[in-house]
């Protein structure tokens, strides 16, 4: 793919020179002899990389290179001069100039210049591209009730500098909702920094919150930065966050104290501006009375709580996401688009969905997969989420004149997955919370029917 280069001097022996190097490398190279050349020329070049010139008549290079950028933020701008004073170098640079290249020009030195910022380019528009993209793949989907009052909340909170508490059952999205937290805030160009407290072993959490210097354990061949310094001016999600030891948990309260802290290994202290946004599955006030989590740092966190309902709490969203995740899947497979009969919808909707949205997402993958037509039927929804459809919903009593031993199994099924969704479906701790032990349960699960989702 050809790139253009704009070259801006006033001295044609540079402008001959340079525009017949740049074009022996593969280069389209445009000129100007002016800054005002330049400002008006830069639309129809559609440059990659400005060689602009400091001294030129008129508006000189420090002006033309705000001008261009005022245009076009992204736009690379090497400054060159033969006699430019340190402090107009650092003015440039300042206004975002990506480099300063002294005449005589080195032209090895000027083409791998051009190389990196070629490259700085267009890592600037992938990154633009998927900003966009992401923003349109992740959101919150629906009109109901429920998620319109979540993106009240959103709204109010995401601006302010407060700590946020996200709390709902897997699945529910609860990153979707800090990152739109992150959308809606003052550090929105900042960086969103994830970190899945229950996924990082207990040994390596501290390193891979604060970071390490060189061999501060073994394995630690070189320094690393950790992620409350890569979320430094952005969001830092920490998910999962009941699952973090009381060790950790008292040192991720004094960072959110003092905004301080030490990397693993070293004594230097490093301040941080973090905005933190916190998830859980669990009922903290719960782990707090057990002795499994700190009073102090739950409300430190919990300035802002916001509560995830769960996908059977708003049924009437189902349409629209399940549709939503068909056409996503569809365009991922770059297949011909597929069709959905409302039939499917009063099935999906009659199903109490324990795994949420993202098990809703499962099953509308699944059934793209398998579907041999271009329209998906009731008969293609799966034959577990079919077969509980016409059983009482959530919350819900058996009708009467049903049978004492159906009813109590109806009761025992509802029962155990209200328990096994609230633990994230890890059946030894639902095990625990329902005073069985594990064999009994896996037994009971396999009676009633009960499918654990794979993911």
């Amino acid at each position: 793919m050809s790139r253009t280069i704009l070259v801006v001097d006033d001295e044609e022996s540079i402008l001959v020179s340079l525009r017949g190097a740049l074009e022996d490398e593969g280069y389209e190279v445009a000129v100007a002899r002016s800054g005002e050349e330049a400002v008006e020329g830069v639309d129809a070049a559609d440059p990659d990389v400005v060689i602009l010139d400091v001294w030129l008549p008129g508006m000189d290079g420090v002006e033309t290179l705000q001008r261009l950028r005022e245009k076009d933020p992204d736009l690379p701008v090497l400054m060159m001069s033969g006699h430019a004073t340190i402090e107009t170098a650092v003015k440039a640079t300042k206004l975002g100039a990506y480099d300063f290249i002294e005449k005589p020009l080195n032209l090895d030195k000027l083409l791998l210049t051009i190389e990196h910022a070629v490259h700085a380019r267009r890592l600037a528009e992938e990154n633009r591209y998927w900003r966009e993209r992401w923003g349109r793949t992740h959101e919150l989907i629906g009109e109901s009730r429920a998620i319109q009052e979540l993106r009240d909340q959103i709204r109010v909170v995401g601006p302010t500098r407060a700590s946020v508490l996200i709390t709902g059952e897997n699945g529910t999205g609860k990153e979707l909702v800090a990152r739109a937290v992150h959308r809606a805030s003052r550090r929105k160009d900042g960086p969103f920094v994830e970190v899945n407290c229950a996924a990082i072993p207990e040994d390596l959490i501290e390193s891979e919150l604060f970071g390490h210097e060189k061999g501060a354990f073994t394995g630690a061949a070189a320094r690393r930065r950790g992620k409350f310094d890569l979320a430094d001016g952005g969001t830092l999600f920490l998910d999962e966050i009941g699952d973090m030891s009381l060790k950790t948990q008292a040192k991720i309260l004094r960072v959110l104290q003092e905004m301080r802290f030490e990397r693993v290994g070293g004594t230097k202290t490093h301040e941080v501006d973090v905005r933190i946004i916190a998830a859980t599955n669990k009922a903290l006030e719960a782990e707090i009375r057990e002795g499994r989590f700190r009073e102090d740092l739950f409300y430190r966190l919990n300035v802002v709580p916001i509560e995830v309902p769960p996908l059977r709490e708003r049924v009437e969203d189902i349409p629209m996401l399940f549709r939503h995740f068909v056409r996503e899947y569809c365009a991922e497979e770059n297949r011909e688009p597929v069709e959905v009969d409302e039939g499917v919808f009063e099935v999906l909707q009659g199903y109490p969905w324990p795994g949420n949205v993202r098990e809703l997402k499962n099953v509308a993958e699944r059934m793209v997969i398998l579907c041999r037509s271009d329209r998906l039927t009731p008969d293609d929804v799966p034959p577990a989420v079919r077969g509980r459809t016409h059983e009482p919903r959530a919350g819900d009593l058996p009708e009467p004149g049903l049978g004492l031993r159906k009813a109590r199994r109806l009761f025992e099924r509802e029962y155990i997955t209200r328990h096994l969704a609230a633990a994230g479906w890890n059946v030894p701790q639902a095990a625990e919370a329902l005073g069985l032990d594990r064999s009994s349960l896996y037994k009971k699960l396999k009676e009633l029917g009960i499918e654990v989702p794979s993911s």
